[in-house]
C-alpha cells in the first residue's frame, strides 16, 4: 500500500482524486494538510484522517510516502519543492507553476532527491488523443499545418465555479491556466517547440481572471496551434481539429471523423476509424509507478509541465502586452 497525503483541498478537483485514489486500492489516505485550517480539518474529518495545521510537520511523518497537491496554483513551487526535498512522491494537479522559472525549480527538487513526479494531463490518455498522436508519427497527414482544440465550459455564466477561482493571486489565471491547460499541453505533444505567440484573454462577466480566450501559437515545425477555452460557454462539445497536406481529422467529445489520401476510396472520403484502448488516468497510474520504483512517466513528468507553463505563460505576456 502506497500512504498519500493530501495536500490541500483548494481545487475542485481535490475530492476526486482522493476518491479515485482509494478505489485503486492500492492507497492509505493517510494524512491531510490545507492552508486554509478550517476547510482541512472539516475534510481529514470526512476523510478520517489526521489534520495537520502544519505542512512541514506534515512532511516529517515517515507514513507519508506520497502526497498529491492540490494547493493553489500560485503556491505549487512552495509546496512541491518542500515535498520533494522531504522525499515524498509528488502527484499534482496542472498547471506545474505559473512561470517556468518555477517549474525549473522545481524540476530540479524532483531530481535530486530522486522522487517519483506525475501531473495531471488526463486528456493525453483519451483514444482519440492516441489515436491522433499515432496518425502525426506515422505520416498520415502529410505535414501538419494547423491543430485547434477547445475545451471549455459555462462555470461562469451558470454561476457553478467558486468566487475563489476567480482570485489571480491564488489561481495564476483564469480559464487558460485551468481549462485550458489541456489544449496547450495537448498542443505540446502534437507539435512539439513553439516560437511565436498571439492572444486575446478577455473577461465578459467582469471577474478579475481571464473568462474567455484564445491563443495561438506558432511551432518551429511550422505548423500553427490554436488553444480554444471558455468559463462562459454552454454545453460546448471537446474538439480537436488537425489539419495537414495530406489528411485531415476532427474529433468532436471524443468521436473521431478522418480522411486522408488513403481513403480517398471511401464516400465523402471520411471514415471512422478504429481507436486504440484509452490509458488509466494519470491520478490511476500513480500508485503503480510509486510501489513498484518505476521512473516517472515522461509524457506526465516535469519536461511536460515545463513546456505546458511556457505556453501558458508566453500567452499571458502577450496578451498583457496588447
Amino acid at each position: 500500500m502506497l500512504n498519500v497525503a493530501m495536500l490541500s483541498r483548494w481545487h475542485v478537483h481535490a475530492d476526486g482524486y482522493a476518491d479515485m485514489l482509494r478505489k485503486t486500492g492500492k492507497v492509505n489516505i493517510c494524512a491531510v494538510w490545507d492552508e486554509d485550517p478550517v476547510r482541512g480539518a472539516d475534510w481529514a474529518n470526512k476523510l478520517g484522517v489526521p489534520f495537520y495545521a502544519n505542512l512541514d510537520t506534515l512532511l516529517s511523518q515517515s507514513d507519508a510516502d506520497a502526497v498529491c497537491c492540490c494547493t493553489p496554483t500560485t503556491m505549487h513551487r512552495e509546496v512541491l519543492i518542500k515535498a520533494a526535498k522531504a522525499g515524498k512522491h509528488i502527484f499534482s494537479e496542472k498547471a506545474m507553476a505559473t512561470t517556468v522559472e518555477d517549474c525549473l525549480a522545481i524540476a530540479d527538487a524532483v531530481e535530486k532527491n530522486g522522487v517519483v513526479f506525475m501531473l495531471s494531463m488526463p486528456h493525453k490518455c483519451r483514444k482519440d488523443v492516441l489515436f491522433i498522436k499515432k496518425c502525426i508519427d506515422n505520416g498520415d497527414f502529410g505535414d501538419v499545418t494547423l491543430i485547434r482544440i477547445r475545451n471549455a465550459h459555462n462555470g461562469i455564466s451558470g454561476k457553478w465555479l467558486p468566487s475563489y477561482w476567480f482570485d489571480e493571486s491564488a489561481a495564476g489565471g483564469g480559464a487558460m491556466m485551468d481549462l485550458g491547460c489541456h489544449p496547450m499541453y495537448l498542443l505540446s505533444m502534437f507539435l512539439g517547440k513553439p516560437k511565436n505567440y498571439a492572444a486575446i484573454y478577455s473577461s465578459p462577466f467582469g471577474t478579475p481572471v481571464d473568462e474567455n480566450a484564445a491563443a495561438l501559437i506558432e511551432f518551429e515545425n511550422g505548423a500553427t496551434g490554436v488553444s480554444e477555452t471558455s468559463f462562459v460557454s454552454y454545453s460546448s462539445p471537446n474538439i480537436i481539429e488537425v489539419h495537414g497536406t495530406k489528411g485531415v481529422l476532427i474529433s468532436t467529445d471524443g468521436n473521431v471523423q478522418f480522411k486522408n489520401w488513403k481513403t480517398a476510396e471511401y464516400q465523402n472520403g471520411f471514415i471512422t476509424p478504429a481507436l486504440p484502448q484509452s490509458l488509466p488516468e494519470p491520478i490511476c497510474m500513480f500508485p503503480d509507478v510509486c510501489l513498484s520504483g518505476s521512473p516517472s512517466p515522461e509524457e506526465f513528468g516535469t519536461k511536460a509541465g515545463i513546456e505546458l507553463t511556457r505556453l501558458l505563460e508566453e500567452t499571458y505576456k502577450v496578451n498583457a502586452s496588447k
